[in-house]
């Protein structure tokens, strides 16, 4: 399988993302992790970046809310290299009018091989990694060479 390396840089853009049942959950651990984030472009679907940006005080780059098209905007930014983490506590036993929104997403997250916490103890562990403060090269899978080799044979 063909792969194209892409840099993450030693600052990352990562997206915060809570579904509403969820929202103080996310709130209470960027708080607890202020000062990691600080040192990092911060970007969020509607409700939940107003949010931090409130409470913690911390910039955020806001997107629209997730059903009015946020999540959709988070997934561009990823498809176009300017998302590299995405932290986004979901809430999987409630039913969402945007839950297709939400699964490319998560879709578009994996294409692109960037990290993503859908949970608190996930979230605990990417933040503590050493990796997050140095620069990384992620591999990802080259699909489009894929695809067209694959259309000819």
């Amino acid at each position: 399988m063909m792969h194209q390396k892409i840099l993450i840089k030693q600052k990352k853009n990562i997206a915060l993302i809570a579904h509403d049942e969820r929202k103080q959950d996310l709130l209470d651990w960027v708080k607890f992790n202020k000062g990691t984030l600080s040192q990092h472009n911060l970007f969020g679907t509607g409700t939940t970046g107003s949010l931090i940006a409130q409470n913690v005080g911390l910039n955020v780059t806001r997107f629209r809310s997730g059903p009015l098209g946020g999540d959709q905007q988070v997934g561009a930014k990823i498809a176009e290299g300017e998302i590299d983490f995405l932290i986004f506590f979901w809430d999987p036993l409630e039913s969402h009018p945007h839950d297709p929104d939400v699964k490319a997403l998560l879709r578009i997250a994996v294409v692109w091989n960037i990290p993503i916490a859908c949970n608190r103890a996930t979230a605990d562990f990417l933040i503590s990694s050493h990796l997050l403060s140095e620069e990384y090269e992620r591999l990802v899978i080259d699909y489009e060479k894929r695809y067209k080799r694959d259309q000819f044979t």
